[in-house]
Parts: C-alpha cells; sequence; structure tokens
C-alpha cells in the first residue's frame, strides 16, 4: 500500500502563487502516476495534472495548463504542484491520487488518495 500526505495550502489574495506538496510512504515502487486534483465545494473532484513516475512525462487539463506546473523528486518520493496566479474560482481542496500506468484525467482510475489540502483564495 501507499499511502500519500498533501501539504502546502493555505489562504492568499489573488494572483499569489502556491506550491503544493504530496509525500509518498509504503511500496512508492509500486507507483506509475501521479495525479492532482481539485474539489470545490458542490463540484465533484477536477483532474488538474498528472505525471509519470519514472520518465517523467506531464499532461494538464486545460484550465491548469500555463499556471500550474506538476514535477516531481524520486529521491524525496514526492510529487508537487506550481500554482501561479491564483484566482477565486481556484478555491477548493486539493489531492493528489496514485494512478495507472497511463497519464489519464479519468478520476475513477485513480485508486490511493492523500487527505488533500485546503487552497483559499479571496481578496
Amino acid at each position: 500500500q501507499v499511502q500519500l500526505v498533501e501539504s502546502g495550502g493555505g489562504s492568499v489574495q489573488p494572483g499569489a502563487s502556491l506550491r503544493l506538496s504530496c509525500a509518498a510512504s509504503g511500496r512508492t515502487l509500486m507507483i506509475a502516476t501521479m495525479g492532482w486534483f481539485r474539489q470545490a465545494p458542490g463540484k465533484g473532484r477536477e483532474f488538474l495534472a498528472a505525471i509519470l513516475y519514472r520518465s517523467g512525462a506531464t499532461r494538464y487539463a486545460s484550465s491548469a495548463e500555463g499556471r500550474f506546473i506538476i514535477s516531481k523528486d524520486n529521491a524525496k518520493n514526492s510529487v508537487y504542484l506550481q500554482m501561479n496566479s491564483l484566482t477565486p474560482e481556484d478555491t477548493a481542496v486539493y489531492y493528489c491520487a496514485v494512478g495507472p500506468t497511463v497519464l489519464t484525467p479519468e478520476v475513477t482510475r485513480y485508486r490511493t488518495w492523500g487527505q488533500g489540502t485546503q487552497v483559499t483564495v479571496s481578496s
């Protein structure tokens, strides 16, 4: 089993940046893909970005492309999400998850999830 812990959320003003971290522990050799998602109040879970754990190949949702950057540090068993130019519409709980061997935006294909970290953007 793999355990995931997100961190780095907080309350920021519009236009600010945040860097979220996701630390993996346990059977990390099993990890093929790591993804970042978010869930705003009253909405479903939304795919943002994913990264292949070995090659570093990435895939982004259109809502994240150009503002968010996913990266990894295999030595630290960690994946990151750099978020820039934040707006109030980015307010949500952000989750990382372990996915299959392909880069996919399908939420149901990610089986192991962290507890989430809250991001609030307001003036």
